[in-house]
């Protein structure tokens, strides 16, 4: 029997351009509502429709299925005005096909996240947290390099948070901002880490420096402090954060 011939290995720059565009158009919390609410209709949605469900102006409900549209999730059907009367075409956005999902796997070195691990075991737990948070943090710092590249200058807390989240995703986090009020947090539905961290818990402070290099680079000082964890338990991995 011939062996099922294999996909060439996907190439870094592959997997984030993916994640990139996934993120794009889900990483809003209310266009993922957005995007289940059309797919339960056979016959599509109008922006009018959205607006009145999600409680929106029909211009930020039209932005968010355009969004869903151009990633190519949503399928446009422009509606004339019935009998020649006069008005503006409707459009009504259809689910296509397409499946939300990755088809790949996050890669990462499996055998250095348990190295990792297993030395800062050896190191006293106080010591190894502020070694695992710095590290997250020098490496924070220098992903919030590459987004400041858009000439926005420096962002409002709520938008560094947003593009904090987004940074994480492409990184494997598969991370959202949620806001309330004044409490803010960053909420992690996947951890690259593995079973490597519920083994050695001192690992997620890695990604709490990540949080806080960040956003003192986009917004400026900071506090992020883990307010969830899968290693202990948690359904998700939540970080708070706080000017």
């Amino acid at each position: 029997m011939e062996a099922e011939p294999t996909s060439p290995p996907l190439s870094a720059d592959d997997f984030s351009a993916a994640v990139t565009a996934i993120t794009s158009a889900f990483g809003d919390p209310t266009r993922r509502q957005i995007y289940l609410f059309a797919h339960e209709r056979n016959e599509g949605v109008t922006a009018s429709e959205v607006a009145e469900r999600f409680e929106l102006h029909a211009n930020v409900a039209r932005h968010h299925l355009d969004k869903l549209a151009a990633g190519g999730y949503l399928d446009v059907q422009v509606v004339r005005m019935a009998n020649g009367a006069v008005g503006r075409p409707s459009k009504r956005y259809r689910a296509t096909a397409t499946e939300v999902a990755l088809d790949f796997p996050v890669r990462h070195d499996d055998l250095m996240i348990a190295l990792l691990g297993r030395a800062l075991e050896l190191l006293p737990r106080p010591v190894a947290e502020a070694m695992a948070e710095e590290v997250g943090e020098t490496y924070g710092r220098a992903m919030a390099a590459s987004l400041a590249c858009d000439g926005e200058g420096q962002r409002s807390f709520r938008r560094a948070l947003h593009a904090v989240a987004d940074a994480l995703t492409a990184h494997g986090f598969a991370a959202h901002a949620e806001g309330r009020g004044d409490a803010l947090r960053i909420v992690s539905d996947h951890c690259p880490f593995g079973g490597v961290a519920v083994a050695s818990p001192v690992i997620c402070a890695v990604d709490r420096g990540m949080v806080r290099g960040m956003l003192s680079a986009l917004y400026g000082d900071a506090v992020a402090e883990t307010a969830a964890s899968r290693a202990f338990g948690d359904n998700t991995c939540v970080t708070a954060v706080r000017r």
